[in-house]
């Protein structure tokens, strides 16, 4: 039975936009939280007794804004009907008593990395579980990637040749990938005349980007030769503004993951019942098996 370990910003905005207004008889916006609760409900009954870790991230600035200020930059501003439902997912996520983690510096999916590179040390299985592309990083060993798609779509699951198949490089070297051709989501620029194709083909028996310069003469293209030169600097450095950091600092509390317990089903039922989830009430019960 893997592990789950969620991305719990990403799953609660795609929820948000996937699912049309809803609220509570009083007037209190709960799309996000149903569609969020809905996802975490089904998982659970396809991976019964599964344990549970959520990342989120934290509030602060990471160490990638401090060394990018446009990194992410032109994103829109998070819809007030979300804003007003964060509350209620803190509720959320304690009455799952699970563990949840933040790391002042770090985002979540750097939290997830490390979460995943202790499943692997570990020889455990484990699903990440997200709608972030850059989460396929993780998609090796004992890991693989559970990604939720847009709008009603059907989830894929990653595992190494499944990110092979699609991107055709390696999930650890999504990164030098993203540093050729670019990640809009991000704001990272890609080099002129790479897209993801060239890209691909430029890491092929490339373990990084300092190896592909370092054979940088094996290249037969002048024209390509002389934009990766040009972009020598932006290239490095978005590669490091890419990777994912597998050694972020996790609070103390362990098992960092563990199953719901029976009386986080009962705190659930009790959260349920004050949001109006009926639908979700009955889900809840076959689950816990009242």
């Amino acid at each position: 039975m893997p592990a789950l370990f969620l991305d719990t910003f990403s799953l609660f905005f795609r929820a948000h936009f996937a699912l049309p207004w809803m609220s509570t008889r009083a007037g209190e916006p709960t799309s996000a939280l149903y569609g969020f609760s809905s996802l975490l409900l089904k998982l659970l009954r396809e991976q019964r007794g599964a344990a549970l870790a959520f990342a989120l991230d934290a509030p602060d600035a990471t160490f990638r804004h401090d060394s990018f200020e446009d990194y992410k930059a032109g994103r829109a501003p998070t819809p007030s009907t979300l804003v007003a439902q964060f509350g209620r997912l803190e509720q959320l996520l304690a009455a799952f008593d699970v563990p949840v983690f933040r790391a002042p510096g770090f985002e979540a999916d750097d939290v997830l990395a490390t979460l995943a590179a202790e499943a692997r040390k570990r020889e455990e299985p484990a699903l990440v579980v997200s709608g972030d592309r850059d989460l396929l990083q993780t998609a090796r060993g004992s890991v693989r990637v559970h990604f939720v798609g847009r709008r009603g779509k059907d989830a894929q699951l990653y595992d190494e040749a499944a990110v092979l198949a699609r991107f055709g490089v390696a999930p650890q070297i999504l990164p030098s990938y993203v540093a050729l051709a670019g990640d809009t989501s991000d704001n990272l620029p890609s080099v002129p005349g790479i897209g993801p194709t060239t890209a691909s083909k430029l890491m092929n028996g490339r373990a990084d980007c300092a190896d592909l310069f370092a054979h940088l003469d094996e290249i037969k293209s002048p024209k390509l030769r002389e934009a990766l030169l040009a972009h020598r600097a932006q290239i490095l450095h978005s590669e490091t503004l890419a990777r994912l950091r597998e050694d972020t600092p996790l609070n103390a509390e362990k098992p960092y993951w563990r199953a719901p317990s029976r009386a986080a089903f009962v705190a659930l039922a009790e959260l349920f019942t004050e949001l109006e989830f009926k639908s979700l009430l009955q889900r809840l019960e076959k689950l816990a098996g009242c």
